[in-house]
């Protein structure tokens, strides 16, 4: 495992880079302050240098809020969303901190979608990210890596991306939700009764019994 001081690249940074797209962006962006600590521990566990966007999130923020908090990009935690991004995936993608995961969840939205950097496991395109659709339960590819990722998030018209999965008034609804939430919806998304997201009923949830209830219901439904 690198060490704190083998990570931190004062030479070459990511964040400026990541400041100045977020400066930029089109969608509304929320950074999320963290502490030394949390910052340090986070870029610890995950083994990534600050030249890397990625790890340049990590170190620099507690994550980062999309589109009034519609999508969660996770970095070190902090008081308003706790979730680190290593801490997140500690049980489900790994099982001991430093370890190089079959995939790595690295954000994920208020309708329990969730990114993913692709270890290996998604496909053959390692290192580049895919969707899970709770409208499928299938891992989408997206054909980009972290940086075009954050890009994404920044640029996109999130309402051509999530089409048909943003109910009346969403906004006021996302912008109250707590970012270690989600919904859960019944019926489901992916079945024929839960097509019309305005005529399904929502429950809040913790965001850790969402993605755990869906996966089961992906290996349910591969059978």
């Amino acid at each position: 495992m690198r060490t704190l001081q083998e990570l931190i690249n004062k030479e070459e940074p990511g964040w400026p880079i990541v400041k100045e797209w977020i400066n930029l962006a089109k969608n509304k962006i929320e950074v999320l302050p963290t502490d030394a600590q949390k910052a340090e521990k986070a870029l610890v566990n995950t083994q990534v240098s600050t030249r890397s966007l990625m790890g340049a999130v990590i170190y620099e923020t507690g994550g980062l809020l999309i589109d009034n908090g519609w999508i969660r990009i996770l970095g070190a935690g902090g008081e308003r969303m706790t979730r680190s991004l290593p801490d997140w995936n500690f049980g489900k993608t790994l099982t001991r901190q430093g370890e190089t995961p079959s995939y790595l969840l690295i954000a994920d939205d208020a309708i329990g979608g969730f990114y993913a950097l692709n270890g290996g496991f998604l496909g053959e395109d390692t290192g580049n990210i895919y969707y899970f659709a709770p409208e499928s339960l299938k891992w989408m590819p997206m054909n980009m890596g972290y940086s075009q990722f954050l890009l994404f998030c920044f640029e996109t018209n999130m309402d051509d991306f999530y089409g048909g999965l943003r109910w009346d008034n969403w906004q006021e609804d996302v912008r109250e939700l707590h970012p270690d939430y989600g919904y859960s919806f019944f019926p489901f998304l992916w079945t024929k009764e839960g097509k019309d997201i305005n005529k399904v009923s929502k429950r809040i949830v913790p965001i850790g019994e969402l993605y755990d209830s869906t996966m089961e219901m992906k290996i349910n439904q591969g059978k």
